[in-house]
């Protein structure tokens, strides 16, 4: 009896999976939508296009806020659409890649779209982080607190490694399948319009807003609060004083009543400034 090839075997699968990258960016172009999922065989692609960027008029207000309450963490990031906003997100999806961060990986680009891997695994749910940490509430504190650390976490090693994010808040983080943390919306650069320390302290303060209610919904504001405190201690001096400048600024804040009926708004605003104030 012949002997078998098990070499020939072994590399069968991953001739499966070969795919030509750059051809199948080519063969979407025209999808119908702006950005797509393509669940494959052995992985989840996903083809993002051109866009229109915000609305000028998003930045006049933002403008005007930050100069009124003087906030520079206030200030609008520029999203001009286009080739423009395309090319800052492969460069900076690429950038959190050589740095060993978790973010979706460029396959192929050009300069109308770019294709990337999917951070989870094929037929497997990669849930947000803010549909994670929000589904943990009925497990209790611990469990809403544990997932919240995680991201808080994430974020410090972000910024242990040079980078910022774009807009640091839960639903722009994945929970990946073994447990990490990822990133994705890379649309805006904030380091390219605004000083490092004010993107820090800026990351900080959309952490805490999109994910604070989260915490006084499962008990666990208290303990969150003294992992905050340690988190803003070990940031550097000038984006702990950004931050702590900005809280005081946005102290009247606690003097809005803490009814439901003002919406659910309001509620995460004030949830988030008993976090903020934990420093």
């Amino acid at each position: 009896m012949d002997s078998l090839d098990f070499s020939a075997l072994a590399q069968a699968p991953s001739a499966q999976k070969a795919i030509d990258y750059e051809a199948f960016l080519q063969q979407h172009l025209q999808q119908p939508h702006n950005t797509m999922c393509y669940p494959l065989a052995h992985e989840t692609l996903w083809v993002k296009r051109a866009s229109q960027g915000n609305p000028a008029l998003n930045y006049w207000l933002l403008k005007a806020l930050a100069a009124l309450f003087s906030a520079p963490v206030l200030r609008p990031v520029p999203n001009p659409g286009g080739v423009a906003t395309l090319q800052t997100e492969v460069r900076r999806l690429r950038s959190f890649h050589a740095r060993g961060l978790r973010a979706p990986e460029v396959l192929a680009s050009c300069d109308q779209a770019f294709v990337m891997r999917h951070l989870g695994r094929p037929g497997e749910e990669s849930p947000s982080l803010s549909n994670a940490i929000e589904g943990a509430i009925p497990q209790g504190a611990d469990a809403t607190l544990a997932l919240w650390l995680r991201g808080l976490q994430a974020l410090q090693t972000v910024h242990a490694r040079g980078e910022v994010l774009s807009q640091a808040v839960a639903r722009n983080m994945v929970v990946c399948p073994d447990g990490e943390i990822g990133f994705i919306d890379f649309e805006d650069d904030p380091a390219s319009h605004l000083p490092h320390a004010v993107c820090m302290a800026r990351d900080a303060l959309n952490y805490a807003q999109s994910t604070a209610l989260f915490l006084q919904q499962a008990g666990a504001m208290a303990a969150a609060q003294r992992h905050w405190a340690a988190f803003v201690q070990q940031l550097p001096n000038d984006a702990r004083q950004v931050l702590q400048s900005t809280v005081k600024k946005l102290s009247w804040v606690r003097f809005l009543p803490r009814s439901k009926s003002l919406g659910r708004d309001t509620l995460r605003v004030l949830a988030a400034y008993d976090l903020l104030t934990a420093i």
